[in-house]
């Protein structure tokens, strides 16, 4: 399980994406040239102060290629100096959604489909090539079942009534939003929550955004939580071959997590973070943890 979002203080940070179509068999892959380098390599850039990394690499794809792209698993990210600060460019397998029109500039003046044997021996870095190697170590086309905990909710102490009734607090919400945005890349058309405020919340500005409802589930909460059902909610999620959004509670996830062979290691999440399973015919082919 990767968790990239955990960084040391002064990196810079940067997103990109190996955009691929075709046939999983024999893809082709999106590069970009990049005038003032003189360099052929897949789109990528620097995030913006305060964007999730997530966000920031569907950003930059869409910049550099005019292509909405839907997030697969992660790839290995590469790091290397920039001066003296140490930069890292995280990667995610990405397929096309939506092509748009490419309008060249300044800095990007060229987009061209290669098979891979064609996009190694154009690319200019031999970290990139290495992102080829990365990209058919396991299958392409998977579909995601994303694990989400709801957000921060303020205090269970300091709230008089029915828990299940307690509301995100301002942090929950802007957490909620940021999660909407990450779940862009992820296209979820199934969305499964607890029944709890809170949980709902966490999914509400995603579920507005793509105009769907969001199912609540029972023996997802705290209070209802059978581990038996909720595993056979995972089941069903992963048979299905749909992408699906699901939320639940610290208390739950772990080990439901646990229950589909998300170990060993910690499987706790924070509030806000979330969990995506890539999966392909039923089978898990990897799990990457995030942060919100």
């Amino acid at each position: 399980m990767t968790e990239p979002d955990v960084h040391p203080a002064g990196m810079i940070r940067a997103a990109g994406a190996v955009v691929w179509r075709g046939a999983e068999s024999a893809p082709e892959v999106a590069l970009v040239h990049r005038p003032g380098y003189d360099d052929w390599s897949f789109p990528k850039g620097r995030l913006k102060p305060g964007e999730h990394v997530i966000a920031g690499a569907l950003r930059e794809v869409a910049e550099e290629t005019g292509i909405t792209a839907a997030l697969g698993r992660s790839l290995p990210p590469i790091h290397y100096l920039k001066g003296r600060r140490l930069k890292r460019v995280d990667y995610w397998t990405a397929r096309v959604v939506a092509g748009g029109s490419f309008a060249p500039t300044s800095e990007v003046d060229e987009v061209v489909w290669l098979p891979l044997g064609e996009a190694g021996r154009r690319l200019t870095y031999e970290g990139d090539a290495g992102l080829l190697r990365a990209l058919t170590a396991a299958p392409l086309a998977t579909s995601p079942l994303v694990l989400v905990r709801h957000g921060v909710a303020g205090s269970r102490q300091g709230w008089e009534g029915d828990d299940d009734e307690r509301p995100l607090d301002e942090i929950g919400r802007a957490q909620a939003e940021v999660l909407a945005d990450v779940l862009a890349g992820y296209r979820p058309v199934e969305l499964v929550s607890s029944p709890s405020r809170r949980c709902v919340q966490t999914l509400e500005p995603y579920a507005e955004g793509a105009g769907l409802e969001i199912r609540r589930e029972r023996t997802l909460s705290e209070t209802h939580y059978d581990l038996r059902a909720a595993l056979r909610l995972i089941s069903g999620a992963l048979g299905s071959g749909r992408s699906t959004a699901l939320c639940s509670h610290g208390k739950v996830l772990p080990e439901l997590v646990g229950g589909i062979g998300g170990g060993p290691g910690d499987l706790r999440l924070h509030k806000g973070a979330f969990t995506v399973v890539h999966h392909a015919d039923g089978d898990i082919v990897s799990m990457d943890r995030y942060i919100t």
